[in-house]
């Protein structure tokens, strides 16, 4: 009996340590909050979109999608955490440089993103969508613009 209450303390003892760890809504990347107030960083564009980034018709796409949306990508956040290894500040900063053409989750979000943008949201509610993983399932080799 000792042994089995025992196991039970050990396991609401990891049960409680771990929580810290276990909040996906305290894991949230760098965003912005608001549109930006000056002009941002353009988006790779045009004859940029060339060599080995881009060999996939979504790679493009997905730019160019991101090029008519640049205040909404300012707002939303990352989730391959590239605000931690590469000091981005929200998801247009993947999309300023080759980053977003090697990375299909900053692909999928920002094809989302647009999607979404089409559909009437607002940046905060794509957003939501976004935090709670929405984008998981878009397919990059099917978006169109």
């Amino acid at each position: 009996m000792k042994r089995i209450i025992g196991c039970i303390a050990l396991g609401l003892i990891t049960i409680a340590a771990s929580a810290q760890w276990s909040n996906p809504a305290a894991d949230i990347p760098a965003y912005n909050a608001k549109a930006p107030t000056r002009a941002l960083p353009p988006i790779l564009n045009g004859s940029q979109l060339t060599g080995d980034y881009f060999a996939n018709s979504y790679q493009i796409t997905a730019y160019k999608m991101a090029a008519k949306i640049p205040n909404v990508l300012h707002q939303q956040p990352c989730y391959c955490h590239c605000d931690r290894a590469m000091g981005h500040n929200s998801l247009h900063s993947c999309f300023e440089g080759t980053h977003g053409a090697a990375c299909s989750t900053c692909m999928k979000e920002a094809v989302y993103a647009y999607q979404q943008t089409k559909k009437g949201k607002t940046p905060a509610q794509i957003r939501t969508g976004i935090i709670h993983g929405d984008w998981i399932d878009v397919d990059l080799e099917n978006a169109s613009l």
